[in-house]
């Protein structure tokens, strides 16, 4: 699984548009966020917009650019691996691999931003990125 791809972003998107049904529990979600996947042989980022109960785009993005977002998540690539990994092996994230733990350990993965109020939006619509990105296991099986 090459987590570090816009490919693998689009698919996660296309997932989560496929299935409103598990997102609107969730209820409509307004949110900018970046992801930065930083590595010694050169860093990866993405923009994700989400709009209502849609994942409306993804970008890939300069890192330097990961401010133009209402929040972003910075981290190692290996801290990200793990997380990817765990979300596939447990088909959804567990225990301290939920986006949400991560960010508030801030120990590998931080939540930073420009904008408090941006920043908060993390806060309030977290679960559904988490949805987004436990989208992994399932577009990892259907790959098989």
């Amino acid at each position: 699984m090459n987590i570090h791809s816009l490919m693998f972003f689009e698919a996660l998107a296309d997932e989560m548009n496929a299935h409103p049904e598990t997102f609107k529990v969730l209820g409509e979600a307004d949110m900018v966020g970046s992801l930065v996947m930083r590595s010694a042989t050169g860093d990866f980022a993405v923009r994700i917009c989400f709009r209502e109960l849609r994942c409306e785009g993804v970008t890939q993005i300069d890192a330097t650019e990961a401010a133009v977002a209402d929040f972003y998540l910075d981290g190692p690539i290996d801290a990200w691996r793990a997380m990817f990994d765990d979300i596939v092996e447990h088909g959804e994230a567990s225990g301290r691999q939920t986006i949400n733990s991560l960010a508030l350990l801030g120990t590998d993965i931080r939540l930073r931003g420009v904008d408090p109020m941006g920043v908060d939006k993390f806060s309030r619509f977290n679960q559904t990125l988490q949805e987004y990105l436990d989208g992994a296991a399932r577009i990892t099986v259907a790959a098989h």
